[in-house]
């Protein structure tokens, strides 16, 4: 039997944060000389996803969900262990991350498209669509400073939705914006990872959204994977769990 090609290899992961909070800069010096505590946001993470599955994560809050996805998009470096994407192209769905503020959504539209190795000219073409999906209208020459959550949720999704990438990471993007967008999203997002040669990494509260779309779950806990497998078995193990934790 061929072997399936394989999209992420994350092996031994470590990225750690300073707590800021702590550090001041009047005790330590203008220039900032000294350290905060370091907070462990990821410890040690090892796994391998293949082409064209969609994988989720779950676990509670502070558990590593979003250093984890970031450090994949190569926002955050690792402090130890390494990631390798094996030659794909990537996106990054998350709120707050990835617009410049001051320019426009449409300026955006641009920038975006451009960071994803886009041409000007492959913008172009399909701008219209991503302006269309988004359903900003008027907005869409407006700063992105000036936006609701809603709207940059809008505007993030349309864009990777349209300029495809090989590989997407969605971080609980899905759960934002109003009830038709949601489900217009929902829908793009079914659709797009229909395809057997994309690759899908979904972080989720959601056990519906883990369940319906993916092909396999990593439960991270403190940092570390607690366990990973069947989703419906994981996401019932994890619901119980938080039951307790609650």
């Amino acid at each position: 039997m061929k072997e399936k090609e394989i999209a992420i290899t994350v092996n031994d992961l470590h990225v750690y944060y300073r707590d800021m909070k702590r550090f001041s800069l009047k005790k330590n010096g203008l220039k900032g000389k000294g350290s905060g505590k370091i907070f462990k946001a990821v410890k040690g993470v090892s796994f391998e996803v293949p082409k064209g599955q969609i994988l989720g994560i779950c676990g509670k809050n502070g558990s590593g969900k979003s250093t984890l996805l970031r450090a994949i998009s190569g926002i955050f470096s690792p402090d130890h262990g390494s990631i390798n994407l094996h030659g794909n192209s990537i996106s990054l769905l998350s709120i707050g991350v990835g617009f410049q503020k001051q320019l426009t959504g449409y300026e955006n539209i641009y920038l975006s498209g451009m960071l994803l190795g886009y041409t000007k000219e492959e913008i172009d073409s399909k701008v219209k669509d991503i302006i269309e999906f988004s359903e900003l209208g008027e907005f869409i020459n407006r700063p992105v400073r000036s936006y609701s959550s809603g709207m940059y949720s809008k505007l993030a999704f349309s864009i990777t939705a349209i300029l495809e990438t090989d590989i997407i990471l969605i971080d609980e993007v899905l759960s934002v914006g109003d009830i038709h967008f949601k489900e217009k999203s929902y829908n793009k997002m079914k659709e797009l990872i229909s395809d057997s040669n994309r690759t899908v990494v979904i972080v989720s509260h959601s056990s519906k959204t883990i369940e319906e779309l993916c092909d396999k779950v990593i439960w991270l806990h403190e940092g570390l994977i607690k366990e990973e497998g069947n989703p419906k078995k994981i996401m019932a193990k994890y619901e119980e769990f938080m039951r307790e934790e609650g």
